[in-house]
């Protein structure tokens, strides 16, 4: 088997179990095992797997800017975004991580909904200006300009002093034995802090982030309370995060 035909099948197994394991590998493609070791690495640079002890693990969905992120999916943002604001109630302190998804929730807030929304993103802030009964206070920190996010030491400083009663998260990548990961180390601080400082936390999540993982890891899945996704999302992979005590919400 030649080099690209194998690392293609190593991707399509990977596809569809979810994993792969490097001595499964071996034994099945009739190669050595430091074969299926340099296979992974350069797949892993190539950003199409990310390696773990003993095998590799989808990819995290790939870095991409703030406005090009906006222009995916809308409709399932937006069926996301709805069902997260039933989890609301009247007098809450919420906290909205910046992120797409989250900015959605911020648009699909009920009007009449009374609470205060403390946020690291200026788009959410700005959502919010026209809302009637929502109080916005907005964490103070560096902007980074690809994320739309405020970020660094002053953020998480910030962040000390609140003490919110639910955390809507955004996030890059789930899986239910790494956990909650991203793909930038700073952003990975901003998140940590958000979510030792709420008494709740919603994950919002498209079904494509499900199963997979990135290099920072912000935590267990069993930090969250809620998963909110895509109704598309496959049943399988969704009894694990039942079984980590995640109470799974289909938009």
């Amino acid at each position: 088997m030649l080099t690209e035909e194998r690392r293609e099948a190593i991707l399509e197994r990977l596809q569809r179990d979810g994993r792969v394991v490097a001595t499964e590998l071996s034994s099945s493609l009739a190669v050595s095992p430091d074969t299926v070791r340099r296979d992974l690495r350069e797949l892993d640079e190539a950003g199409l797997l990310r390696r773990v002890h003993g095998g590799a693990l989808p990819a995290a969905v790939g870095a991409r800017s703030f406005a090009a992120r906006l222009e995916q999916a809308p409709d399932a943002k937006a069926a996301i975004a709805r069902a997260t604001g039933r989890l609301f109630r009247q007098g809450q302190v919420i906290l909205l991580d910046a992120g797409t998804t989250t900015l959605e929730v911020a648009r699909h807030l009920p009007p009449g909904l009374e609470a205060t929304v403390i946020t690291n993103s200026p788009p959410i802030a700005v959502a919010l200006a026209e809302h009637p009964t929502v109080e916005v206070i907005v964490l103070g920190g560096l902007l980074v300009k690809e994320a739309q996010a405020l970020a660094g030491a002053a953020t998480i400083e910030a962040l000390r002093s609140v003490r919110a009663d639910v955390l809507v998260l955004g996030v890059c990548s789930l899986h239910p034995e790494i956990g909650i990961t991203v793909l930038e180390l700073e952003e990975s601080y901003v998140k940590r802090a958000m979510m030792a400082n709420a008494a709740e936390v919603v994950a919002v999540s498209s079904a494509d982030k499900l199963g997979s993982a990135g290099p920072y890891v912000i935590g267990p899945l069993e930090e969250l309370t809620y998963l909110v996704t895509e109704e598309s999302a496959s049943a399988a992979p969704l009894a694990d995060y039942r079984a980590a005590g995640v109470e799974v919400v289909l938009a």
